[in-house]
């Protein structure tokens, strides 16, 4: 008895130690980003079956977990299935994160596909990038206001920056036209939070067209923040092995409890 409990122990303990390693390794997470200024309301179909709906212009979706391999994404107005506005098939890479962009005017709209570093930053720093979604505004320099230094120099339309990591605090940022000091666009007041990695997106028309350039900023992970937040099939996997642990340790207590109390009436 004291051998087979002794080997329900260890099988337990074992099978919750390895979950973190079973855990790891786990399929891509993608989220959507409707940056198409006249676009109506979009969904989003992944093989045939819809995955994000009814997003707005500006609309962020959270990240969803799909296979390693090949994918086929089609985006067509909420509620239909067509005309499909964009059609495009991409190779997902495991434990990796991906942002799709439909960006440019419904005219010429177009996915714009960005691999996401959610590496969690350093203690009291934020990370932070920048992604140029606005269809006619020219390049910019993103740069703290009242003449402070450029964070990011010269991104152009459909650029995406490297990940900055800065102090955590509160700044006021502005978009310039590149190389000037001529300001597009303020973002005052941007508070950049201690273990916070973030996108900020310039959308929208620069020209006076409706609607006007605007930024958009999205969380895209934090300390303590498991992604992505609909789940996935290793998430199932990773519940099912601590439950089977679980069990197994309460089996274990309980086939103690029972031979205590055989002892004690003999």
């Amino acid at each position: 008895m004291k051998r087979t409990l002794a080997m329900v122990s260890v099988l337990a303990l074992a099978l919750v130690v390895a979950v973190p390693v079973i855990a790891a390794d786990r399929g891509p997470h993608v989220r959507v980003v409707h940056a198409s200024p006249d676009a109506p309301a979009v969904d989003v179909w992944a093989d045939g079956s819809p995955a994000f709906q009814n997003a707005p212009f500006k609309g962020v979706t959270s990240y969803a977990e799909l296979t390693p391999g090949t994918h086929n994404f089609k985006v067509v107005p909420a509620g239909a299935t067509e005309p499909v506005v964009i059609d495009a098939t991409l190779d997902l890479q495991a434990n990796a994160d991906y942002t799709i962009l439909a960006v440019n005017t419904l005219d010429m709209i177009e996915p714009l596909v960005l691999a996401d570093d959610n590496t969690l930053p350093a203690a009291g720093k934020a990370h932070v990038r920048f992604v140029h979604a606005s269809p006619d505004a020219p390049a910019v320099d993103i740069a703290v206001a009242d003449g402070g230094p450029v964070l990011f120099s010269s991104a152009a339309f459909k650029d995406a920056t490297s990940y900055l990591p800065v102090d955590a605090g509160t700044y006021d940022l502005e978009a310039r036209l590149a190389g000037t000091d001529v300001v597009a666009l303020s973002l005052p007041g941007t508070t950049l939070q201690d273990g916070y990695v973030y996108t900020v997106y310039a959308m929208g028309f620069a020209g006076g067209g409706d609607p006007a350039l605007t930024a958009v900023i999205s969380v895209d992970a934090q300390r303590g923040m498991m992604l992505p937040a609909t789940g996935g099939g290793n998430v199932a996997l990773f519940s099912g092995l601590v439950a089977l642990g679980l069990a197994l340790v309460v089996l274990s207590v309980r086939l103690r409890s029972r031979s205590a109390v055989k002892v004690e009436q003999s």
